[in-house]
Protein backbone atom coordinates (compact mmCIF):
# COMPACT_ATOMS: atom_id res chain seq x y z
CA UNK A 1 0.00 0.00 0.00
CA UNK A 2 2.86 2.39 0.81
CA UNK A 3 4.31 1.90 -2.68
CA UNK A 4 0.93 2.58 -4.28
CA UNK A 5 0.43 5.60 -2.04
CA UNK A 6 3.80 7.07 -3.02
CA UNK A 7 2.96 6.63 -6.72
CA UNK A 8 -0.40 8.40 -6.30
CA UNK A 9 1.10 11.23 -4.28
CA UNK A 10 3.56 11.98 -7.09
CA UNK A 11 0.50 13.41 -8.89
CA UNK A 12 -0.14 16.08 -6.23
CA UNK A 13 -0.36 19.49 -7.90
CA UNK A 14 0.18 21.78 -4.89
CA UNK A 15 1.21 21.17 -1.28
CA UNK A 16 -1.53 19.93 1.04
CA UNK A 17 -1.81 19.61 4.78
CA UNK A 18 -3.52 17.08 6.95
CA UNK A 19 -4.77 18.42 10.27
CA UNK A 20 -5.56 15.71 12.79
CA UNK A 21 -7.84 15.90 15.82
CA UNK A 22 -6.75 13.00 18.02
CA UNK A 23 -7.18 11.65 21.51
CA UNK A 24 -5.57 8.72 23.32
CA UNK A 25 -7.83 6.05 21.78
CA UNK A 26 -6.61 3.07 19.78
CA UNK A 27 -8.43 4.48 16.72
CA UNK A 28 -6.48 7.74 17.08
CA UNK A 29 -3.21 5.82 17.28
CA UNK A 30 -4.14 3.95 14.11
CA UNK A 31 -5.11 7.21 12.38
CA UNK A 32 -1.85 8.88 13.40
CA UNK A 33 0.05 5.96 11.84
CA UNK A 34 -1.89 6.27 8.58
CA UNK A 35 -1.38 10.03 8.41
CA UNK A 36 2.33 9.71 9.20
CA UNK A 37 2.65 7.18 6.37
CA UNK A 38 0.92 9.58 3.98
CA UNK A 39 3.07 12.54 5.05
CA UNK A 40 6.28 10.51 4.75
CA UNK A 41 5.37 9.43 1.20
CA UNK A 42 5.56 12.94 -0.28
CA UNK A 43 7.28 16.21 0.51
CA UNK A 44 4.09 17.95 -0.67
CA UNK A 45 2.16 16.61 2.35
CA UNK A 46 2.49 18.06 5.83
CA UNK A 47 0.85 16.71 8.98
CA UNK A 48 -0.33 18.84 11.88
CA UNK A 49 -1.78 17.30 15.03
CA UNK A 50 -3.35 20.47 16.38
CA UNK A 51 -6.90 19.92 15.12
CA UNK A 52 -9.76 20.96 17.36
CA UNK A 53 -12.62 19.00 15.83
CA UNK A 54 -15.01 17.53 18.40
CA UNK A 55 -14.99 14.24 16.48
CA UNK A 56 -11.90 12.33 17.48
CA UNK A 57 -10.23 10.74 15.66
CA UNK A 58 -10.66 12.87 12.56
CA UNK A 59 -8.59 14.86 10.11
CA UNK A 60 -9.00 17.44 7.40
CA UNK A 61 -7.41 17.54 3.97
CA UNK A 62 -6.71 20.91 2.40
CA UNK A 63 -4.42 22.88 0.16
CA UNK A 64 -1.81 24.77 2.16
CA UNK A 65 -2.99 28.33 2.77
CA UNK A 66 -6.68 27.55 2.22
CA UNK A 67 -9.36 26.39 4.66
CA UNK A 68 -9.84 22.62 4.44
CA UNK A 69 -13.22 21.57 3.07
CA UNK A 70 -12.79 17.78 3.14
CA UNK A 71 -12.67 15.81 6.38
CA UNK A 72 -12.64 12.20 7.52
CA UNK A 73 -13.99 11.23 10.95
CA UNK A 74 -12.69 7.72 11.24
CA UNK A 75 -10.19 5.74 9.23
CA UNK A 76 -10.94 5.76 5.48
CA UNK A 77 -9.79 2.22 4.89
CA UNK A 78 -11.32 -0.70 3.03
CA UNK A 79 -13.74 0.58 0.41
CA UNK A 80 -13.05 4.18 1.51
CA UNK A 81 -9.30 4.12 0.81
CA UNK A 82 -9.93 5.30 -2.76
CA UNK A 83 -11.98 8.17 -1.32
CA UNK A 84 -8.93 9.20 0.70
CA UNK A 85 -6.56 9.04 -2.29
CA UNK A 86 -8.92 11.10 -4.46
CA UNK A 87 -9.40 13.63 -1.65
CA UNK A 88 -5.64 14.08 -1.33
CA UNK A 89 -5.23 14.57 -5.07
CA UNK A 90 -8.25 16.81 -5.60
CA UNK A 91 -7.49 19.00 -2.57
CA UNK A 92 -4.10 19.66 -4.17
CA UNK A 93 -5.75 20.89 -7.36
CA UNK A 94 -5.63 17.66 -9.36
CA UNK A 95 -8.55 17.88 -11.80
CA UNK A 96 -11.34 15.34 -11.34
CA UNK A 97 -12.40 13.30 -14.35
CA UNK A 98 -15.46 15.41 -15.15
CA UNK A 99 -16.47 17.39 -18.19
CA UNK A 100 -15.58 21.09 -18.09
CA UNK A 101 -19.27 22.00 -18.15
CA UNK A 102 -19.94 19.93 -15.00
CA UNK A 103 -16.92 21.46 -13.24
CA UNK A 104 -18.23 24.95 -14.01
CA UNK A 105 -21.69 24.01 -12.68
CA UNK A 106 -20.11 22.77 -9.45
CA UNK A 107 -18.05 25.94 -9.10
CA UNK A 108 -21.23 27.99 -9.55
CA UNK A 109 -23.06 26.45 -6.58
CA UNK A 110 -23.61 29.01 -3.85
CA UNK A 111 -24.08 28.45 -0.15
CA UNK A 112 -27.32 29.13 1.68
CA UNK A 113 -27.74 32.66 3.05
CA UNK A 114 -24.00 33.23 2.79
CA UNK A 115 -23.28 30.03 4.71
CA UNK A 116 -21.43 27.06 3.19
CA UNK A 117 -23.18 23.83 2.33
CA UNK A 118 -21.96 21.43 5.04
CA UNK A 119 -22.43 17.79 4.21
CA UNK A 120 -22.01 15.01 6.79
CA UNK A 121 -21.82 11.58 5.16
CA UNK A 122 -22.32 8.63 7.50
CA UNK A 123 -20.79 5.44 6.15
CA UNK A 124 -19.86 1.89 7.04
CA UNK A 125 -16.46 0.64 5.96
CA UNK A 126 -18.16 -2.47 4.54
CA UNK A 127 -20.62 -0.45 2.41
CA UNK A 128 -20.08 -0.82 -1.34
CA UNK A 129 -22.10 2.29 -2.30
CA UNK A 130 -20.70 4.65 0.31
CA UNK A 131 -17.42 5.49 -1.46
CA UNK A 132 -19.25 6.80 -4.54
CA UNK A 133 -21.26 9.23 -2.42
CA UNK A 134 -18.24 10.29 -0.35
CA UNK A 135 -16.18 10.81 -3.51
CA UNK A 136 -18.91 12.83 -5.23
CA UNK A 137 -19.33 15.14 -2.24
CA UNK A 138 -15.57 15.44 -1.75
CA UNK A 139 -15.25 16.42 -5.41
CA UNK A 140 -17.85 19.15 -4.89
CA UNK A 141 -15.94 20.37 -1.84
CA UNK A 142 -12.59 20.30 -3.64
CA UNK A 143 -13.96 22.40 -6.49
CA UNK A 144 -16.14 24.86 -4.58
CA UNK A 145 -15.19 26.89 -1.49
CA UNK A 146 -18.89 27.08 -0.52
CA UNK A 147 -19.11 23.29 0.04
CA UNK A 148 -17.69 21.08 2.80
CA UNK A 149 -17.94 17.34 3.35
CA UNK A 150 -17.01 15.07 6.22
CA UNK A 151 -17.07 11.28 5.95
CA UNK A 152 -18.16 9.82 9.29
CA UNK A 153 -17.56 6.17 10.15
CA UNK A 154 -20.78 5.24 11.92
CA UNK A 155 -19.08 2.43 13.83
CA UNK A 156 -16.72 4.92 15.52
CA UNK A 157 -19.38 7.57 16.14
CA UNK A 158 -22.20 5.34 17.32
CA UNK A 159 -23.68 8.04 19.60
CA UNK A 160 -24.31 10.25 16.57
CA UNK A 161 -25.79 7.34 14.63
CA UNK A 162 -28.14 6.58 17.52
CA UNK A 163 -29.09 10.22 18.07
CA UNK A 164 -29.95 10.65 14.39
CA UNK A 165 -31.56 7.21 14.21
CA UNK A 166 -29.54 6.28 11.14
CA UNK A 167 -30.64 2.88 9.87
CA UNK A 168 -28.96 2.80 6.44
CA UNK A 169 -25.75 4.02 4.86
CA UNK A 170 -24.75 6.16 3.25
CA UNK A 171 -26.84 8.73 5.11
CA UNK A 172 -26.12 12.30 4.09
CA UNK A 173 -26.99 15.36 6.13
CA UNK A 174 -26.85 18.89 4.74
CA UNK A 175 -26.48 21.69 7.28
CA UNK A 176 -27.77 19.36 9.99
CA UNK A 177 -30.85 18.08 8.13
CA UNK A 178 -31.27 14.71 6.42
CA UNK A 179 -30.43 15.16 2.74
CA UNK A 180 -30.60 11.59 1.47
CA UNK A 181 -30.02 7.90 2.09
CA UNK A 182 -28.50 5.35 -0.21
CA UNK A 183 -26.57 5.84 -3.42
CA UNK A 184 -26.86 9.23 -5.11
CA UNK A 185 -25.51 10.34 -8.46
CA UNK A 186 -23.48 13.53 -8.75
CA UNK A 187 -26.22 14.93 -11.02
CA UNK A 188 -28.76 14.54 -8.19
CA UNK A 189 -26.83 16.77 -5.82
Amino acid sequence: IKTQLKAYLEKLVAPIELVASLDDSAASTEMRGLLEDIASASDKVSLLENGVDARKPSFTVGKVGEPARIAFAGLPMGHEFTSLILALLQASGYAPKLEAEVIEQIRGIQGTNGQPLRFETYISLSCHNCPEVVQALNTLAALNPHIQNVMIDGALFQDEVNARQIMAVPSVYLNGELFGNGRMELGEI
